[in-house]
């Protein structure tokens, strides 16, 4: 009877989530217009938090070069096109360039040129899909023009630190050039109260952690140091059994190919060859490679760097991140581009060593592939990566922005 009494009790008690008056609280659909270049490394951090802010439910466009663009995106994706066809010869000449001729070829030949021919169709892009927030990538300058105009608050994607730490500190009559330019750009449309269009004043995302940039308290609130934003990678098939307990080391060089690529694994073969050690090539490899090294043209990336012991590469910000992440310390040959900061920044953190040549990979292998302080350091900075947030946080200041 008591039992009886108690259930009948229990279920005559109402519950307040069924109460249609009462909801969760939701964040309000919103839309975000992504800009970006026709540069697939600056894209790909961009891409994962758009799924992120698709994924709760707010509506995502992007604007920038369709053939670069379409590859990188969901089939089906809102794309309003800009230029970009035209300057295809002028990357690959920048792409062969070095120092500080690739920097102001950069802005001078490159950018500047790219942004007065993206304008037109960033502002349709904005007209027609009439975003609440625009996400622009530091390369385009269109964006920030654009959304001021129509007084559209916007945020910038610094895909690397190199970006915004000013990598030029040490040449300023260079690093004032670059400022000049971007504030000719704004005054060519009409904008005169200057801002250096690198750095959104509303919120800047930086895809990277302490870890590489160092001390970030005395940046703005409004600089977000979100880690890196990964894209789901693609199942993808791989030997396992081929591992077989010695250290094993990744060598990649990322989307780098051509004669550059070819030297650099045909010195890590011989670096490798006689060693105690596996090694991983992937993306490209050598004619013949010695037994401990395995060749593929893809790699199941996270899940194969549970199993490393270290890490070769190009100095690549997505590399060094993905490595510094699992905890694996880095020998690095930087090419180009923010290589050789980013690379500094692993040797500043212990996390690494960088080589000028293919003299030197042999013994700087053996070197981080001790149980010493590279791989501490390296482990040391793992926590900040795990900590920072990636897309997931990118998301929560994009709806705040919004």
């Amino acid at each position: 009877m008591t039992q009886r009494r108690a259930s009948a009790r229990r279920v005559q008690v109402p519950s307040i989530l069924g109460d249609p008056g009462i909801q969760r609280v939701r964040t309000p659909e919103r839309r975000f217009l992504f800009a970006v270049p026709p540069l697939t490394g600056r894209i790909a951090p961009t891409v994962a938090v758009a799924a992120e802010l698709a994924r709760r439910g707010h509506k995502v466009a992007w604007t920038g070069h369709r053939p670069t663009l379409e590859p990188l995106l969901r089939p089906g994706s809102r794309i309003f096109s800009t230029a970009g066809d035209e300057f295809g010869p002028v990357r690959d000449r920048w792409l062969e360039l070095r120092g500080l001729d690739a920097v102001r070829f950069l802005w001078e030949d490159f950018l500047v040129p790219l942004g007065h021919a993206m304008m037109p169709g960033v502002e349709r892009a904005l007209d027609r899909f009439r975003p609440d927030a625009v996400v622009s990538d530091q390369a385009v300058l269109a964006a920030p023009v654009a959304a001021r105009h129509r007084e559209i608050p916007w945020a910038t994607s610094a895909a690397s630190p190199a970006e915004f730490t000013r990598p030029l500190a040490d040449r300023p009559d260079v690093e004032e050039e670059i400022r000049d330019h971007i504030g000719d750009f704004q005054l060519d449309h009409g904008i005169e109260d200057l801002l250096d269009l690198r750095f959104s004043d509303h919120l800047t995302l930086v895809f990277s952690t302490s870890a590489l940039v160092g001390d970030t308290s005395f940046f703005p609130d409004h600089f977000a140091f979100v880690g890196p934003a990964a894209t789901r990678e693609a199942p993808c098939a791989f030997p396992w059994e081929w591992l077989d307990g010695r250290p094993a080391v990744l060598v990649t060089l990322g989307k780098v190919t051509g004669p550059p690529a070819e030297r650099f694994f045909r010195a890590a073969a011989d670096a490798v060859r006689d060693m105690d050690v596996q090694a991983v090539f992937a993306g490209a490899g050598v004619d013949v490679p010695p037994p401990n090294v395995l060749v593929r043209e893809r790699v199941p990336r996270h899940k194969l760097l549970e199993r490393l012991s270290a890490v070769a590469c190009h100095g690549g910000h997505s590399t060094v991140c993905a490595a510094l992440s699992h905890g694996l310390p880095l020998v690095m040959a930087p090419m180009r581009d923010d290589q050789p900061v980013i690379a500094r920044r692993v040797e500043a953190a212990g996390a690494g060593i960088s080589v000028d040549g293919p003299d030197e990979l042999r013994a700087a292998l053996a070197a981080v592939l001790a149980d010493g302080p590279h791989r501490a350091a390296a482990e040391a900075a793992r926590p900040a990566f795990a900590a920072a947030g990636g897309a997931a946080e990118a998301a929560d200041r994009l709806e705040k922005l919004a």
